[in-house]
């Protein structure tokens, strides 16, 4: 094989390499799934959830993810309350980002967040648990900061 030959190859191996990677993560292990509810005002707005628990399952998140349903969204566990940040590399989709303290109160929203962004979120104080909702969701339903969110996750402190 000559030089360019060489090259060329070693280029198409590569490309497969990235293309079974990304099929490998898509296909990971599946969440457990959860029912939601979010009472704003007189209204409640259910979804199904996606847990994120472990280490691994938090890391992962919703990256390479295309789409989404517009009831569904994943919630992140972290276990114990504290300064929580999230970014958006290698997620496709716009996200809002609810940053929920241990009572179920909605503590502050970043909505719309870029895709594929190494921007850090904040979570603008203590919080024990994020909930990703595609881009847009927080403003159609009139969700907002102090509204209740209610999952078994949650205690009525």
């Amino acid at each position: 094989m000559n030089c360019y030959a060489e090259r060329r190859f070693s280029g198409i191996v590569m490309s497969l390499a990235g293309l079974l990677i990304l099929a490998l993560v898509q296909t990971a292990a599946a969440f457990e799934t959860s029912s939601l509810t979010i009472r704003s005002g007189d209204r409640a707005h259910t979804f199904t959830v996606e847990l994120a628990r472990t280490p691994e399952e938090r890391s992962r998140g919703l990256m390479f993810r295309e789409s989404m349903a517009a009831d569904a969204g994943m919630l992140f566990d972290f276990g114990r309350v504290a300064r929580q940040a999230m970014w958006m590399k290698n997620t496709f989709i716009p996200l809002d980002m609810l940053f929920i303290r241990s009572d179920g109160t909605i503590h502050h929203i970043r909505q719309r967040t870029q895709p594929q962004s190494e921007e850090v979120i904040p979570s603008n104080g203590r919080v024990k648990a994020v909930l990703e909702l595609n881009g847009g969701t927080v403003e159609r339903l009139g969700i907002r900061a102090g509204d209740k969110v209610e999952h078994p996750m949650f205690s009525a402190d």
